[in-house]
């Protein structure tokens, strides 16, 4: 018996939000979201509008990425001079719960974790090659949070790469799998996070390959293969 104080599947197999073991939440894919409120802006702020945007919403969890470049590095020292260079800053809104009840700031340890992953994720997927001397930097913004902030955030910024013309080797999707004694779980909401041991994935569809795969605990090789292949193979129906 679990010792979890969210019943995470019920007799009929259902999870605490209805859905089951392989349904995914309800998703939106928005393009250009910060092209017509930043032109009217910058205008009169003199800021530079972002070369391409996305918002992507997976259930109650909801990421704004905004995509710059490619552009003059702003730290000089910084450039390669055969590459750009790839820049991720995370950042979460006031009002966005993260289920733990602790405000993140841009300083916390987790965003910055996060801004490490997709920066990770992405730099061998954009064709840095292309842009030397230049910088692409990604700012990710999170608007509401109820689990797969990372996976959300990963999505977003394949679309915002997209808007702002990037040359990509393919694109990338993402997911997150739980395991629940013997059951995987795809696409888990915030209290399944919490309670669950969580896989996340990212891979390249086109070829199979794997850019991301994040786990913070420990599981058996053969589970873990199970929750991998599982999650790839989600990604590639996309």
């Amino acid at each position: 018996m679990s010792s979890s104080r969210l019943e995470i599947l019920n007799d009929g197999g259902l999870r605490h939000d209805a859905r089951r073991p392989y349904e995914l939440r309800s998703t939106s894919f928005l393009l250009s979201t910060s092209s017509s409120s930043s032109t009217s802006s910058s205008s009169s702020t003199g800021l530079t509008p972002p070369d391409g945007s996305s918002t992507v919403t997976q259930g109650l969890t909801s990421v704004q990425v905004t995509v710059f470049g490619p552009r003059e590095p702003r730290q000089r020292s910084l450039a390669a001079h055969d590459r750009a260079t790839v820049a991720v800053e995370v950042g979460v809104v006031p009002w966005a719960s993260s289920g733990s009840g602790a405000k993140r700031t841009r300083g916390d340890k987790r965003l910055q974790e996060i801004g490490a992953a997709i920066r990770q994720t992405f730099e061998p997927v954009i064709m840095t090659h292309l842009y030397p001397r230049s910088e692409i930097a990604i700012n990710v913004q999170v608007l509401s949070a109820d689990g797969g902030i990372l996976p959300t955030s990963i999505n977003a910024t394949t679309l915002a790469l997209i808007d702002a013309g990037i040359s990509l080797l393919d694109y990338v999707t993402s997911i997150s799998i739980g395991l629940h004694l013997l059951q995987p779980l795809l696409d888990l909401s915030q209290p399944e996070e919490m309670d669950l041991p969580t896989l996340v994935v990212a891979s390249l569809p086109s070829s199979g390959k794997i850019t991301l795969a994040q786990m913070e605990t420990r599981l058996h090789v053969d589970r873990f293969e199970e929750m991998l292949t599982l999650g790839t193979d989600e990604e590639g129906r996309r």
